[in-house]
């Protein structure tokens, strides 16, 4: 798997999500191509191509109409998603098309409380279009047996990627159930349900809505914990039609998700503008924004940062980024290190100037503080993952808690380490911290911490009571990989770990 994680780690979220649905589209006119599937491949092409030019074309009025900040890779995503679900048949169906993609860019912009769109844009258009014109409504067509290995080959990468799987789990299990049981109250037999599972399986777009419609970000809760809730619920009135009590379909079974998605888990968007950036190590630096006092999060979890800018490359215009400050501080910060070669979006934010705006959206994230502080806990970061522990500390410190916190904080040189003088203040409260260098041909004379890679060793030697601790672990997503595995052979229980993760990570 590290293999993968290091393949997808070089895409963002957005980007991936692209690609994946381009390649439907190619597989889809491949397969009609050869007569694997009946449609003309052209008409695919043709209706893929309406879709994404009228997309933008409304997206783009829709955007200077409200003064908004857009990303245009979200809105090939909703036109191709369209052109999956809605019926193949150029050119009759082509109105339906055309307004399906201009509903769903406008449902972005008019359907929002708090600048957050509430449902998923291509379910909220195709949905609004049935209850206007019945003639008119999704086919879902993605959902046939011979685009099924392709939908779950790029479908299963993509939740990877982006760490949806307890979501998917949750909504798949809960939905396999309800068809279970309402096949047995419809005719009686347990043999039926293996056929209607079948059907679900081969003869539906069950798995393109699980990996694809179900998981967007913007309208999925925060914490995997209400995550699941939100799978169960969307599960269970997606099967409705099996049941035969109620019969939503796809898209309006999702509407009403997320409806209770946002009940469950509102969030939130706002453009802030820059207060001050400061350089806290050779390449790293600290923006700071003025904190909205609506704003409410818990120290650990990250939002996603829009950046609008010219030429901008394949990783797109948006990033999510740990929010290092605490909520009890006046200002909302995020930390971030740069690279060479950085990505046009990290080179705009190194010279954006104070007053401009960033769109900082979808608080979100697990990582954050238990609530029981007695519990002895350790934290290991690598570099700039220190970001969420900086809230976590800062938050202890002005709340003045007493805690057992070890942290370890590896990095390549001294010059590295960030935000010392909070984890020195830190001490009176409980934190110990062990600083660790990688670059041995660097290390200070006289040095007091350890050196070299985090391994079996130094946990047994700076935690000797690791077995009873639960560990934070935050970094670059191969080296939080390398940290688990390390506690792992050292005996730490896997439950006992927790790690960092905010979707399109990408350190570039």
């Amino acid at each position: 798997m590290n293999y993968i994680d290091a393949i997808l780690n070089k895409f963002t979220m957005y980007r991936l999500t692209l690609y994946y649905l381009i390649f439907l589209i190619g597989i889809a006119s491949l397969l009609a191509y050869f007569g694997f599937i009946s449609y003309n491949p052209m008409d695919i092409l043709i209706e893929a191509l309406a879709a994404v030019i009228i997309s933008y074309i409304s997206n783009y009025f829709f955007a200077k109409l409200f003064g908004a900040v857009t990303n245009t890779e979200s809105v090939f995503i909703t036109a191709l998603i369209l052109s999956l679900i809605v019926p193949v048949k150029f050119p009759y169906n082509l109105l339906f098309m055309i307004g399906a993609s201009g509903v769903a860019m406008g449902s972005k912009y008019l359907l929002t409380i708090e600048k957050r769109h509430i449902f998923n844009p291509a379910a909220a258009s195709v949905a609004a279009i049935a209850l206007l014109s019945p003639s008119h409504t999704a086919t879902w067509w993605v959902g046939t047996p011979a685009m099924l290995p392709f939908v779950l080959f790029g479908g299963l990468l993509l939740v990877r990627k982006i760490q949806r799987e307890t979501l998917v789990f949750s909504f798949l299990i809960t939905y396999f159930l309800v068809v279970a049981v309402g096949s047995v109250l419809n005719t009686g037999s347990l043999i039926s349900i293996i056929s209607s599972w079948q059907i679900s399986v081969f003869h539906s777009a069950l798995f393109f809505f699980a990996f694809v419609m179900l998981t967007e970000p913007l309208t999925t809760p925060a914490t995997e914990k209400k995550q699941s809730y939100y799978g169960y619920f969307t599960a269970f009135l997606y099967a409705t039609p099996l049941l035969r009590i109620l019969s939503f379909t796809p898209e309006i079974a999702l509407c009403i998700g997320n409806v209770f998605s946002y009940a469950i888990s509102p969030n939130y968007r706002f453009s802030l503008p820059l207060a001050w950036k400061k350089q806290v190590s050779p390449d790293t630096y600290v923006f700071a924004f003025e904190q909205p006092k609506s704003l409410k999060f818990r120290p650990g979890q990250y939002m996603e940062w829009t950046l609008p800018h010219k030429n901008t490359d394949s990783r797109g215009n948006r990033r999510y980024f740990s929010i290092s400050s605490s909520p009890t501080e006046e200002a909302l910060m995020m930390t971030v290190k740069f690279y060479d070669p950085s990505s046009s979006y990290k080179k705009e934010l190194l010279n954006i100037p104070n007053g401009r705006p960033i769109v900082a959206a979808q608080v979100a994230g697990d990582f954050v503080l238990p609530k029981n502080l007695k519990q002895p806990l350790a934290f290991i970061a690598g570099g700039v993952g220190i970001a969420p522990f900086r809230s976590m500390i800062q938050y202890i410190l002005d709340k003045n808690l007493q805690t057992d916190i070890i942290l370890i904080y590896t990095n390549r040189t001294k010059q590295d380490i960030l935000f010392s003088n909070t984890f020195e203040d830190a001490r009176k409260n409980g934190l110990k911290t062990i600083y660790n260098l990688t670059d041995l041909k660097s290390v200070p004379e006289h040095w007091q911490g350890t050196t070299g890679y985090i391994n079996v060793d130094i946990i047994r030697k700076e935690i000797p009571d690791y077995a009873v601790r639960k560990f934070y672990l935050s970094g670059p997503q191969l080296m939080v990989q390398r940290f688990e595995k390390t506690l792992l052979e050292a005996g730490v229980p896997r439950n006992n770990i927790i790690t960092d993760f905010f979707p399109g990570y990408n350190e570039t």
